[in-house]
């Protein structure tokens, strides 16, 4: 008879629990990439049956880009930088201020389901995480802002702005992915914590257009006062709008270039994703607690 040492007993029961917390683990990932799946599917079948949605999308920051490139082009040369014409420098707020406007509204689809009932039909079914519907609402919304973004390098080139390189497209990628993460939890969140859609109308129509002008999308920092600079320098959307802008006029960038000056100091293309990726965090750790509070 083979006799099994006490150590060896006990190693084989730490294989097994690791054995199971690794499976446990494994299925909980497969799950939540499942589920998250399933609920991007989900918008991407309303979007097919509501085109209009992509197709007004598409076309508003077109208009905003022809209407403003006319406005300013007869502008002095170098008014908005060396070497810079304003449809570069515009192009920049526009695809930014396109993403960000689609981010802050993506939470009144969820107060919708929320005052239809779906969500909260949703909510008790066994979701592996909550989070699954900001990510999938994020994805969405990504998506949207990719193929806004695509038209509005298009036109902008023709328009004598010129292609960004490979490096710079995928620059604007990330820069894009980070912002439309950050907004759209903070959307979904209060469409969590709010009562109605009307609430949440109420607070996008309050920070839409001032986050707007007060970050660089239509002007740079030095056309600003002194107090504006310090609030633009600090907005989220002006660590959004400058990397891009900066590689609409270099064909080659670096992380440790610096793309403004701040009233506080100088901000390298590093330390403006960053302030992105810092943004994204604070605002996914703030919504934790209301994600996991019941939907009355």
């Amino acid at each position: 008879m083979t006799q099994i040492s006490p150590v060896t007993e006990v190693n084989t029961g730490r294989d097994r629990t690791f054995d199971r917390k690794s499976s446990k683990s494994s299925s909980l990932s497969a799950d939540f990439w499942q589920e998250t799946l399933a609920l991007t599917k989900r918008w991407f079948i309303q979007l097919r049956r509501r085109p209009t949605t992509l197709i007004a999308g598409v076309l508003q920051p077109l208009m905003w880009l022809v209407l403003f490139g006319a406005l300013f082009r007869y502008a002095p040369e170098g008014l908005f930088g060396d070497g810079q014409t304003y449809i570069q420098f515009l192009s920049a707020g526009i695809i930014v201020f396109t993403a960000f406007g689609g981010a802050l509204n993506s939470g009144l689809p969820i107060l919708f389901d929320r005052e239809f009932g779906f969500l909260n039909r949703m909510l008790v079914a066994p979701l592996v995480s909550r989070f699954s519907i900001v990510l999938a609402s994020a994805i969405f919304i990504v998506a949207m802002s990719i193929v806004q973004t695509v038209a509005i390098v298009a036109v902008s080139s023709f328009m004598g702005a010129g292609l960004p390189t490979l490096a710079g497209i995928g620059l604007m990628s990330l820069v894009i992915v980070l912002l439309v993460l950050g907004f759209t939890m903070l959307s979904l969140g209060l469409a969590f914590a709010m009562p109605g859609h009307q609430e949440l109308l109420a607070f996008i129509f309050l920070v839409n257009l001032p986050l707007i002008f007060s970050s660089t999308a239509l002007a740079p920092l030095t056309f600003m006062p002194t107090w504006l600079q310090w609030v633009a320098s600090l907005n989220p959307l002006t660590f959004a709008i400058e990397p891009i802008r900066y590689v609409y006029i270099h064909s080659a960038w670096e992380w440790s270039d610096i793309i403004f000056v701040a009233p506080w100091g100088e901000v390298n293309m590093l330390g403006s994703v960053s302030g992105l990726v810092v943004f994204a965090a604070i605002v996914g750790l703030s919504i934790k607690g209301v994600l996991r509070r019941g939907i009355a």
